[in-house]
């Protein structure tokens, strides 16, 4: 039998993965009953997340900078 992969625990997350974790502290975050010390500890994983989140959009803004010669154009939906 041939399963796949378990991902490190220490691997990062795909930016959809992170934007997923960082909605769902939130929302536990907006509730108001988590004790002190967890709240802290939420908040320090949604920076780190926030901050992932940030640098991968990053990435992709300057690929399509390179992709359209210099020029960030906005992005029209279709």
């Amino acid at each position: 039998m041939t399963s796949a992969p378990v991902p490190a625990a220490s691997a990062e997350p795909t930016y959809e993965q992170a934007l997923a974790e960082l909605e769902q502290i939130v929302q536990a975050m907006d509730t108001g009953q988590m004790p002190l010390e967890q709240l802290l500890e939420r908040y320090r994983r949604g920076a780190e997340l926030l901050a992932l989140c940030r640098e991968r959009l990053q990435a992709v803004e300057e690929q399509v900078r390179l992709l359209d010669d210099g020029q960030l154009r906005p992005w029209a939906a279709p």
